[in-house]
């Protein structure tokens, strides 16, 4: 079995996830498809495209001459209709069938045709009260135990890559309706794990030689809320962090309108966790916010802002942001702007408006013309590309530490702490020495390059001077 995994962490942390099920099923995962007998691919469902990337990528397998199976977001979302319009799939598995994916695999090879399920709103699947929540709900980490760890919180995971760098699920599904987004319709209601799982996790990636633990979820503000502990992130932050072996913790995908003051300060100040912040502002203009089902507005945003960088005034902050939503003026185009050149963003995704199937926005009238939304992602991302490159250049002279991720004839390439995997840029890092990857080295940023930085070495640090 090989995997193709395309879309968010997420979905990486749930390609590992099934890998360790096949293993224990009996099967052997392997890098490459012509060694295969399958190829799994997790697929993308959030954004056309996206949806068009895992579609590509499922007629490429079929062009291997293995056997393909779809999984994931697409997979679950499109379910029985995907399986008719994409025979070269020969099956399309849901989120159901993950707990015996050895089994479905298994029926795959002996040639057995596998029904497709019936998308379904997975929002109605669980109660939506937290304590109901929580008592009906089984751990995902129930069947493969980590070394040292008999009788306590156990991991389902197999690592398909060497990087230090490993998203850990904080948890899965999301109680927001935004209007533009279908992801809860197909990922289910807000479901944490409890922070004795995470460390255990934690531990078990540190003996794998993860150094950096990326916390990812669909809403990382939210965790806690159904155990009882809204402050339950702040609280295991510096727990995650004290993990020996683990140089750094990065918490992304937080909702701005739910970032408290509390949270701000566990991020900015906490020994061990990356001054970085990933929050989703959707947009700056407060009438296109109202309609998104989101608030907030320029101002409200720009403070959150100045909170941050008067705990960390080099902090990272990222972004992303939807352009050409129904009812978007030129006046809203033009607040957005300013909110732009005023936040100082480290790095920024612009996306054009589309209707996603089962979404509020899709029924909504005053939809910008598609040329027009066109021409506004143009603009905006000419912009955005200026602003985010005079943002890399005024961190020339900061002294910042960079993570190794590869070394190569003497340079090592890695990323600072505003810098998080494959969104944000990089750090190439010159007289570094005898570096390894996992090193954290402390560097001073001389160059920039686009989003990208130049730093010469300072200081070299081994995870294990690091953990001590």
């Amino acid at each position: 079995m090989s995997f193709v995994t395309l879309g968010c962490a997420r979905n990486d942390v749930d390609s590992e996830e099934l890998a360790a099920r096949l293993e224990d099923a009996g099967w052997q995962v392997v890098a490459e498809a012509d060694q295969a007998d399958a190829v799994l691919v997790n697929t993308c469902g959030f954004v056309e495209a996206a949806k068009r990337d895992s579609i590509d990528a499922l007629m490429a397998a079929h062009d291997t001459g293995r056997k393909v199976v779809a999984v994931g977001c697409l997979a679950e979302r499109y379910g029985d209709r995907l399986a008719r319009e994409l025979p070269e799939a020969d099956a399309v598995l849901g989120f159901d069938d993950y707990a015996d994916i050895g089994g479905r695999l298994d029926d795959v090879i002996a040639g057995k045709s596998l029904t497709a399920h019936v998308p379904r709103d997975r929002r109605t699947l669980l109660p939506l009260t937290p304590v109901e929540r929580q008592a009906v709900v089984t751990s995902s980490v129930d069947d493969i135990g980590i070394p040292g760890h008999a009788g306590g919180p156990r991991t389902v995971r197999r690592r398909l890559d060497e990087s230090p760098v490993a998203p850990v699920k904080l948890a899965s599904g999301c109680d927001r309706r935004c209007a533009f987004c279908a992801i809860p319709s197909f990922r289910g209601a807000f479901v944490s794990r409890r922070p004795d799982e995470l460390l255990a996790e934690a531990e078990w990636l540190s003996a794998r030689g993860v150094r950096e633990l990326v916390l990812v979820s669909e809403n990382s503000t939210s965790y806690g809320k159904d155990l009882g502990d809204l402050r339950a992130l702040e609280r295991l932050l510096p727990q995650l962090a004290a993990v020996e072996g683990i140089s750094r913790v990065r918490v992304s995908y937080l909702q701005p309108a739910e970032t408290r003051p509390s949270l701000v300060e566990a991020i900015a100040t906490t020994p061990g966790v990356a001054a970085y912040f990933d929050l989703s502002f959707q947009h700056a203009s407060e009438p296109v916010l109202r309609r998104m089902r989101r608030f907030g507005d320029r101002e409200r945003f720009l403070q959150l802002l100045a909170s941050v960088r008067e705990l960390a005034p080099d902090a990272g902050a990222r972004s992303n942001f939807i352009v050409g939503f129904p009812g978007e003026t030129k006046a809203d185009v033009a607040e957005l702007e300013r909110f732009l050149v005023d936040a100082r963003l480290d790095a920024v995704g612009i996306f054009g408006y589309s209707d996603e199937d089962g979404t509020e926005a899709a029924t909504f009238d005053r939809k910008v013309r598609r040329d027009t939304v066109d021409r506004r992602v143009g603009r905006i991302t000419a912009l955005v590309e200026e602003l985010v490159a005079q943002r890399a250049e005024d961190r020339v002279g900061e002294v910042v530490e960079v993570l190794v991720e590869s070394v190569e004839d003497g340079v090592a390439e890695g990323r600072a702490a505003h810098q998080a995997p494959e969104t944000d840029g990089s750090t190439t890092v010159r007289g570094a020495g005898d570096v390894q990857v996992g090193d954290m080295v402390r560097c001073v940023v001389d160059g920039s390059d686009g989003v990208d930085l130049l730093a010469t070495a300072v200081d070299a640090r081994t995870p294990a001077a690091v953990a001590g």
